[in-house]
């Protein structure tokens, strides 16, 4: 599927690429090398990626949707191996660990947070030092020897008696040592994961000349394939691993799990040679720093109007292969790193010489800063959006197991009704690129569609409407409920909330990967992908603080709150209703900050070709 779609954006890429190449070879008058660079434009990415020795990349012999494709398998793999662990976790620690409910949820959404908090790691080492493709290869590795350990310690320790954790046969004890050896491996699996994630993405993005019109066009395809990657990848873990691990085949799964993340690894590193690269840019830190340091010290200059006579820095000033960034109205006082005065050059013979890079900056460097400060209130409205998405692995997943599992004689893992949201997602995907966005470009007038902004903006919305819809089954789950903690409701009933999620998922997640990686400076890209796993992982962290919160509250003078071991005492149709409330709060408040925003400037780029944001 992913493979058909994928022809389709080379084709248009190809078609865009010819036109360009011939508008692009059309002689100017006094100009007798055009045809040479002409050649050149063709043969080599403009946008500044070099193969694995440093040399300009060639077209024809990297990068593009062979490697893009190639990518995308690595990503479903990858996933696959990741959801075969995190889909089930909630259920493993409940009955193999013998943990409650509440305990069992907070410690998913705990594992699941770590997870994304992680991915700042992957991407500072990227960004910083050692590059994209470096930093998969070893986290992919460190991610392989995680599940092993956790195959090796469910196999050898923790699933005793044979046949248990399917439900119905209780594990035996474990002592402390069998149990800190299981949360090594799960978080050795986290950290392999979540370093791998944002780099990714932010790779398989780089192997498409954003300077090229056909090929800057398949760099957009590229995130909604890849996000479509993601949820293919889950949807084997959500149903068939799924379905082994609920009969209590722990074991068999996680290998499972091993076995994909080895295959992932192995076809990533035999592609090595035809990937395209970008030079790591340095300590983004450091240059951080030194805006607000030599702002702080020019603390008392007065500002020329417009920012005129600020420093541009030469080529040899700004970091290795990046762009340079055009100044922008805003956060005045960090401009008073760039203001030029007498003292911060000093001459040696027919030089000048930056005396001190801690008290003068350049423009491209104050405007990274800039960046970064004009994207934090767009990811902190993105951060509750995860709370919602987080419930879906967790309460979602003990809602289910509290309703009638059986159709038609068939047993329905509960875990497994995330499959319903995976193909809400493929459906979506599909909806959205060859239907939806083709009818709003025309009701536009423009070739944009929706904006990045626009789109997450919807991705709420629809958030909203998947915890109403949440609310009302648990509330008609809780009328048909028995004695026990089950329900006669069928658990069919929660494909609404799952599709509905799924559909969010699209809006926001899809838009957030392509926002946070256009709107971030070049020296920055990895941390732009993080940005929006850690969105996720805040989001998971969050949701534990409200769960134990609400718990706090709710469970005060004997009562047993909303969210009990029996969830037929509880009112979790409540806690969804919060969520929903919270959520519609959130989405005015990023309206208000979405109008706020202003795109990068790149040079030789408007902010609306370059960000294609805005509401």
């Amino acid at each position: 599927m992913v493979g058909a779609m994928a022809n389709s954006e080379a084709k248009e890429e190809q078609e865009a690429r010819e036109g360009e190449m011939r508008v692009g070879v059309v002689p100017m008058e006094g100009d007798g090398g055009t045809e040479a660079r002409g050649k050149e434009c063709c043969d080599y990415t403009l946008d500044g990626s070099v193969d694995l020795r440093g040399r300009p990349a060639v077209k024809g012999s990297s990068g593009g949707w062979v490697t893009g494709i190639l990518l995308l398998v690595n990503q479903g793999l990858a996933t696959l191996a990741f959801f075969g662990v995190g889909v089930n976790l909630v259920l493993f620690l409940t009955r193999v660990l013998q943990q409650n409910n509440a305990d069992a949820a907070n410690n998913v959404s705990k594992w699941t947070g770590t997870v994304y908090i992680f991915s700042l790691f992957g991407a500072f080492l990227s960004d910083s030092y050692w590059g994209r493709y470096k930093t998969c290869a070893i986290f992919q590795v460190i991610f392989v020897v995680g599940l092993v350990l956790l195959s090796l310690c469910a196999h050898l320790f923790l699933l005793r008696p044979s046949g248990c954790g399917d439900g119905h046969a209780p594990c035996g004890s474990h002592s402390s040592i069998e149990v800190g050896v299981f949360y090594v491996s799960i978080y050795l699996v986290a950290f392999g994961y979540g370093g791998y994630q944002p780099n990714i993405a932010t790779f398989g993005a780089d192997q498409f000349d954003e300077e090229d019109p056909g090929e800057a066009h398949s760099k957009v395809s590229f995130f909604s394939y890849f996000y479509l990657a993601l949820n293919l990848g889950s949807l084997f873990s959500n149903t068939f691993l799924s379905y082994l691990q609920d009969q209590g085949m722990w074991a068999l799964g996680f290998w499972a799990s091993g076995a994909s993340a080895l295959l992932a690894l192995v076809l990533f590193l035999v592609w090595t040679l035809r990937y395209r690269h970008f030079k790591p840019g340095g300590n983004p830190l450091s240059r951080i720093c030194q805006v607000v340091i030599a702002a702080s010290r020019k603390s008392r200059v007065r500002m020329p109007p417009g920012g005129e006579d600020l420093y541009v820095g030469g080529e040899c000033a700004e970091v290795s292969g990046t762009r340079k960034i055009l100044h922008t109205e805003g956060f005045n006082f960090l401009d008073r790193a760039a203001y030029v005065d007498s003292n911060d050059f000093t001459i040696q013979g027919e030089r000048s010489i930056l005396r001190d890079p801690w008290r003068l900056c350049t423009i491209t460097q104050v405007e990274e800063v800039k960046c970064v400060l004009r994207l934090l209130p767009i990811w902190l409205c993105t951060i509750l959006y995860s709370v919602v998405f987080t419930q879906m692995a967790s309460l979602f997943v003990e809602q289910g197991a509290a309703m009638n599992t059986n159709v038609h004689g068939f047993r329905i893992p509960p875990a497994s009704m995330s499959a319903f949201d995976i193909l809400s997602v493929a459906t979506v995907i599909f909806f959205n690129r060859r239907l939806l966005n083709p009818v709003i470009c025309r009701l536009k007038k423009s070739p944009r569609g929706l904006t990045e902004l626009q789109r997450m903006g919807v991705g709420l919305v629809i958030a909203v409407m998947a915890m109403v819809s949440a609310c009302a089954v648990e509330h008609f789950r809780l009328k048909h409920a028995g004695g026990n903690a089950g329900s006669s409701l069928s658990i069919l009933w929660q494909v609404p909330q799952y599709v509905l999620i799924g559909a969010s998922e699209v809006f926001m997640y899809v838009g957030q990967l392509e926002f946070f990686n256009g709107q971030a400076p070049d020296g920055l890209k990895s941390f732009g992908s993080a940005l929006c796993m850690t969105s996720m992982s805040l989001g998971n962290y969050v949701s534990d603080v409200l769960v134990t919160i609400v718990m706090e509250i709710t469970a005060k003078g004997g009562r047993p709150g909303w969210i009990p071991g029996n969830l037929n005492n509880g009112h979790m149709d409540r806690f969804y209703f919060l969520l929903a409330v919270l959520t519609s709060v959130d989405f005015v408040v990023y309206v208000a900050c979405a109008k706020w925003y202003k795109c990068i400037k790149l040079e030789g780029k408007s902010g609306e070709e370059k960000g294609g944001s805005g509401v």
